[in-house]
Formats: structure tokens, C-alpha cells, sequence
């Protein structure tokens, strides 16, 4: 018998409240959270917080925990290597790991080719790499990046980021010659068209409109895509909007960019959601998922590409030793059935969101791949309004009952938890969400 949900306290409980009252005075603001809760242990599927409530984790700690908390392999690999090396530089010295993680990911990255990597620590890094390397590749300045994109929040990747005004508000300007695109939101399609009649609208514009009045594709570097659009709310485009995407930027010898920092390392059913897509990008970016909890990003591209010189970019602690001992230990528990388990549960999953979307009002639209799903809530199912007020409450009274979700986009619900998944996880899940929609129907 599992041992979650179990609340037994007002939330925030009595110590959780002291933390909170503590960070308020000593810790920065900046970052948004959506609920209180101050966690203090976690294993598998449940998540413990200061006063000994336990919560089922539909968030693996934001698509980071792929492996569930603390998985016995994964503490064993790390404390293991905790005992061998915590530290060299990679950006000096030569670490056994740091190698073999990269022959690793050359070896299960999309394409027969080889290729090279560059660690750093987190998925905005990974994408400041990116930037900087189809610049340096390409010699050319201009790149291309879509609306409700969010790619991190350092200064490059901020600047491909168009999500949410907040991320951008007193940061200008920005870096120059970024372009931003529509996505192909298909359930809210810009050009109010549908995928039966669109002729990917969205790609065309790029080359009838965009490259014929102001931006000349020869000074286009790249193309900067989420696969699956993650923060702007798990968005899943149809399979011929990256194909003709990959098509546009093979035909003008522009690189294509491929953000899997949450939909990679197996959350979509897949090691990479492009592998549904059946591209192969030229630069990839990876982070969350990567290490288990630790942090690391990789920035990986053809050996052909990843042409720059020693000097060209660098980090102190990207491949540290324990988190790359962590990677390599996370892909293998991956590979070994973790990926078929994602994209098993995943489609049961999505078959019963199906079920509410038929049954309850403000649900617009239920999508995703594997483990990476969004129900989209709206005022309306015909004017599909947005409702961020009520996904909200719907969060909220989730984290009351013990239920861990998290909201992306401007008003969608992801559920994103950890691959370990069971069916009985996901019965105990979709029944405390249908609880909290029922009642908040009322």
C-alpha cells in the first residue's frame, strides 16, 4: 500500500510557514512559485514537505527527476563517485567522464554521425552554447525564434524566450537580431486556419514573407525550435510543421536548433521528442532530465559544426565528475525500460484526459507525447477564452489534496511527473484532479 497522498495538516503547515516567513527576508524574489510547499525529503513518486505531509509528484521537480526521487542507483553511482572526484575543471583538465558521457551522447543523439558535446549546468546555458555556436559556425548574425518560446533567462537565451512579459520586463535591449515567428498552435492557430487546410501557414510565411521583405536568408545562423513547446504550455505541433521547418532550413543552409531540454532524455515516450518528428537536428540542447536532480546541460552537434577554437567558450563546473557519473547512470535506467514505461502510462494517460475533456466544460484541450501532457482550461469551449484564474484554483486545490501539478502556457495544466509512473499512480492522480474540477465547477 502506497503512503500518498497523505495531508495531515493545514497547508502551509506550522514549519512550513517559518521558511516561508524566512525567505521572504533573505531570499530573492525573482523566481515565481505556485504553491507553498517547502520540501524536505522525496523517494519515487512522493514528495515529503517540512511537516511530514506527502504529496504524489506530477511535477519531477519541473521534468527534472525522470528516474523518480532519489532513485537507489542513482545515489549509489553518485556517492561512489563523491568518494573518487567531486571537481576538475573540464575547462582545463582532462576528466575520464566528462569523455564518456559525450561518447554517450553522441551514440543515442538523433543522426549516424559523430558528434561533439559541451557540458554546462543548466538548460539556459545549454542554449547560450547554442547560440553562440551557430553564430561562430555560420558567420551570421541574424536568428530566427517563435512566440510562447521559452528557451531560459540568461541574457542570449532570454532573448529567444517570448513567454511571458515578466521574463523580459526592465531587460532591454536585448541581443540583436533575433526574430520571433508564430508557433504552430494548432488548437489557436495564428491565421485562424487548420491543420487540414493550412499548408503549414506558419513555415510559409518564413519564406514567402519574411525572407522576401526582410531578412535575407543567407544572414539567417539558425533556427531556434522547441521541439514540444514546454513553459508556453506543452504545445505539440503536427509531425509536418518540423519537416517543412527542417526543410526550410536545409534548403537556405540554416541551422537547425532543436530546445529539448524538457522533452528530451526520454519524457515523450521517445530518448528525443525529434525522434517522433523524424529530424535530425544539427545542434540539440539538454538539461533536466539529463542527471536525475543533479545539474547538467549538454550542448551537442555534429563534429562538423562544433568547429570552434579552444578559447571559444568554456565553464568551470559544466561536467562536473558526480553529475556526469549521474548522467550516465540515468540514460542507462532510461534505456533499460524507463522510455517504454513513459510512453505506456503516457498513452493510458492521455486516453482518460480525453475522457474529462468530453465531460467537464473548461476543458479545451487535452495534448502531449509520453509523459509530457497539458489539459488547456478555458471560459469556453467554442470562444476557448483564456482562464488562467480557474487553472489556478485547480492547481491549488490539487496541492491541497496532495496532488503536485504545475501550470504552463497561458492557461494549461501540465502533468509532467516522474517516469517510474505506475497505472495506479495514475488513477490516484486523475481522480484528485477530477475531484478538484468538480468542485470547482460547483
Amino acid at each position: 500500500m502506497k503512503n500518498y497522498p497523505s495531508i495531515h495538516t493545514k497547508l502551509p503547515g506550522p514549519n512550513a510557514i517559518q521558511y516561508l516567513e524566512n525567505e521572504k527576508r533573505f531570499v530573492s524574489p525573482s523566481s515565481t512559485k505556485g504553491y507553498p510547499l517547502v520540501v524536505k525529503s522525496a523517494k519515487g513518486m512522493a514528495v515529503t514537505d517540512v511537516d511530514d505531509n506527502v504529496f504524489l509528484d506530477f511535477t519531477a521537480g519541473v521534468a527534472v527527476c525522470n528516474t523518480g526521487h532519489n532513485h537507489d542507483e542513482i545515489i549509489s553511482s553518485i556517492t561512489d563517485q563523491a568518494d573518487t572526484l567531486i571537481h576538475m575543471s573540464g575547462a582545463d583538465f582532462y576528466n575520464p567522464l566528462h569523455i564518456q558521457l559525450a561518447e554517450k551522447l553522441s551514440a543515442i543523439c538523433p543522426g549516424p554521425h559523430t558528434k561533439r558535446a559541451f557540458f554546462g549546468n543548466s538548460g539556459a546555458e545549454s542554449v547560450e552554447a547554442a547560440f553562440k555556436l551557430a553564430r561562430y559556425h555560420t558567420k551570421r548574425p541574424v536568428v530566427i525564434a517563435f512566440y510562447n518560446a521559452f528557451h531560459g533567462r540568461t541574457m542570449g537565451a532570454l532573448s529567444l524566450t517570448a513567454s511571458k512579459l515578466n521574463q523580459r520586463k526592465h531587460f532591454l535591449p536585448l541581443i540583436p537580431e533575433v526574430i520571433h515567428i508564430p508557433y504552430a498552435y494548432c488548437y489557436r492557430c495564428h491565421y485562424g486556419l487548420t491543420p487540414n487546410n493550412c499548408n503549414m501557414a506558419c513555415v510559409a510565411w518564413i519564406r514567402e514573407e519574411l525572407f522576401k521583405t526582410k531578412v535575407p536568408p543567407e544572414d539567417v545562423a539558425a533556427i531556434f525550435v522547441e521541439i514540444i513547446q514546454g513553459e508556453g504550455g506543452y504545445i505539440v505541433p503536427p509531425k509536418e510543421f518540423h519537416k517543412a521547418l527542417y526543410q526550410l532550413a536545409r534548403d537556405y543552409g540554416i541551422l537547425y536548433v532543436a530546445d529539448e531540454v524538457q522533452s528530451g532524455m526520454g519524457r515523450t515516450g521517445k530518448m528525443f521528442a525529434s525522434e517522433h518528428f523524424d529530424i535530425i537536428p544539427d545542434i540539440i540542447t539538454i538539461a533536466k532530465g539529463i542527471a536525475s536532480g543533479l545539474p547538467l546541460s549538454a550542448t551537442v552537434a555534429s563534429e562538423k559544426i562544433m568547429d570552434w577554437q579552444p578559447g571559444s567558450h568554456a565553464s568551470t563546473f559544466g561536467g562536473n565528475p558526480v553529475s556526469c557519473q549521474a548522467a550516465l547512470t540515468t540514460i542507462r535506467l532510461l534505456e533499460e525500460g524507463l522510455i517504454d514505461n513513459a510512453a505506456k502510462q503516457g498513452a493510458y494517460m492521455i486516453h482518460e484526459l480525453k475522457k474529462l475533456e468530453r465531460t467537464y466544460s473548461i476543458i479545451g484541450d487535452v495534448r502531449g507525447l509520453g509523459l509530457m501532457l497539458a489539459v488547456e482550461i478555458v471560459k469556453d469551449k467554442e470562444t476557448k477564452e483564456y482562464s488562467p484564474e480557474v487553472r489556478d484554483i485547480i492547481t491549488q486545490k490539487a496541492f491541497s489534496k496532495g496532488l503536485l501539478l504545475l501550470g504552463c502556457g497561458r492557461s494549461a495544466i501540465r502533468f509532467c511527473p516522474p517516469l517510474i509512473l505506475s497505472k495506479n499512480d495514475v488513477g490516484i492522480a486523475l481522480s484528485i484532479f477530477e475531484e478538484c474540477l468538480k468542485e470547482t465547477l460547483k
